[in-house]
């Protein structure tokens, strides 16, 4: 898909010519114009390269590390040497930062078969556990880096270095979007790394629009989108004006993909002004709905918020939802602050699923939950002389587990296996590029084609690399 889809002379024009109106007189023939110039654009609906599984994307990340020995992958080894001491198959490239002995630690929590499925859930995830047949989990995960900053890069963008588009960017250049007044990908609490949400090389408007979901009227969710000091006419205005200069410019160079970009990014972000409030605005949902997500509960209010608002977004048509939720880094006292973390983001996410499978958005929205990698069977000990009880676990990048469901995923199977430490896959080994590939590949697109000039070459989100696990299909 090396389709830069460049605007023509007459598209420009017709871009730079919508006339200055305020929304609420906004006239139906200026608003068909609008749509009619944004279906010429970069966010245009695209057509896949085969019949999707999956209309749309939300990606729910887990910050930090979730621990998969505590929570999905618990180890008969493990908890019959709980405090002792092993000899686990480290080759001496792994990092083992902090740790001078290998104590095999148990986790407290059980860890049980749920559903019709037998998938193992822990019990600090009850609601979780009742949505498990719907779940498809991939326990031999394994990602190329064991610090936080270069594993985040590469979950998101494919790769630990560089400056490269993200995975929302990518499915925006693949696919547009669904509703011409919202953008095609938002990250709501994105991570402090612009790259995860960042459009890289592609046209500015792949990139993420970040959204940080508000706890009162007062708040805004998205900086800047409104400007209290002039009318929606001024702004037209202004921005028709911006828009002279810009076209002045491109006329002069005759083809700027990143200025074509920015072009459609202003006018997004005009047209948003009339449809983003409404949508970030949670109060018309019914209690049961709130209920559903712990909206209003101490625990769970900000991630249900963030669930919530990423089901009324994917519902109105933005085709990538990006959801980050932190608290999972424990290299101590983890059997103390694990089950914390686990309370604000069990009931959010199951509400989601619930949510989404109830009003028929499941089969046709992919959710993936992964963090950007797992933790050590074994235990870490901060200080180095305290009872084992309140360690914590190191980073594991050689296998961790990551949740699919809907969008063309096989309910209720558990894909892969590890070793009786629970450290080296010993079956179904996936890696993060197959899974960037699996996941375009239920949206209906070959990732072999979804390419970018760049450079003097052609660059994708799985690199050279990437195989779709077509084990898990549906």
């Amino acid at each position: 898909m090396n389709d830069p889809r460049h605007f023509s002379t007459f598209s420009r024009r017709q871009l730079l010519q919508n006339a200055a109106c305020g929304f609420a007189g906004l006239a139906l023939a200026s608003m068909a114009s609008d749509l009619a110039r944004a279906a010429t654009g970069p966010l245009a609906v695209q057509q896949p390269h085969f019949p999707p599984r999956a209309k749309r994307v939300i990606f729910l990340f887990m910050a930090g590390g979730p621990s998969q020995p505590d929570l999905f992958d618990e180890k008969k080894l493990i908890i019959q040497k709980h405090g002792e001491k092993i000899s686990p198959p480290v080759d001496g490239r792994e990092v083992s930062v902090g740790i001078d002995k290998y104590l095999a630690l148990a986790p407290n929590i059980p860890i049980r078969p749920r559903g019709q499925s037998g998938m193992t859930i822990s019990d600090l995830m009850p609601h979780l556990s009742k949505v498990a047949d719907d779940l498809c989990m991939l326990r031999s995960v394994h990602t190329d880096n064991e610090a936080h900053a270069p594993a985040t890069l590469q979950l998101h963008t494919g790769v630990s270095l560089d400056v490269r588009p993200s995975m929302g960017a990518w499915f925006s250049y693949g696919l547009g979007t669904e509703n011409q007044n919202l953008p095609s990908f938002i990250s709501i609490h994105p991570f402090s790394d612009v790259r995860t949400y960042g459009a890289g090389f592609l046209p500015a408007a792949h990139q993420g629009t970040p959204v940080i979901v508000p706890n009162s009227e007062k708040d805004s969710a998205i900086r800047n989108l409104t400007d209290s000091q002039a009318t929606p006419a001024q702004q037209r205005r202004r921005l028709d004006m911006v828009q002279r200069f810009n076209k002045r410019l491109l006329d002069r160079v005759e083809s700027d993909q990143q200025m074509e970009g920015m072009i459609e990014s202003f006018e997004l972000a005009f047209r948003m002004q009339a449809e983003t409030p409404k949508l970030v605005d949670l109060s018309g949902e019914t209690k049961a709905t709130h209920e559903l997500y712990g909206v209003g509960e101490k625990d769970t209010d900000r991630n249900g918020r963030a669930c919530l608002l990423a089901r009324r977004l994917s519902e109105a048509g933005v085709r990538f939802v990006q959801v980050t939720i932190g608290g999972w880094d424990h290299h101590g006292n983890i059997r103390g602050e694990l089950p914390k973390t686990c309370a604000a983001s069990d009931k959010p996410v199951a509400g989601l699923i619930q949510d989404l499978k109830a009003r028929g958005l499941l089969q046709d929205t992919l959710i993936v939950w992964s963090g950007e990698f797992g933790r050590t069977p074994w235990s870490q000990d901060l200080s180095g002389t305290s009872p084992i009880d309140t360690h914590g676990r190191e980073h594991q990048p050689e296998s961790f587990c990551t949740l699919l469901a809907g969008g063309g995923v096989k309910a209720g199977l558990t894909y892969g296996e590890t070793d009786d430490f629970g450290f080296r896959p010993i079956s179904g080994k996936v890696h993060l590029h197959d899974l960037h590939a699996t996941m375009m590949h239920l949206l209906g697109l070959n990732h072999e084609r979804v390419t970018y000039r760049h450079n003097g070459r052609d660059y994708r989100l799985t690199d050279v690399f990437g195989t779709v696990v077509k084990e898990i299909l549906a």
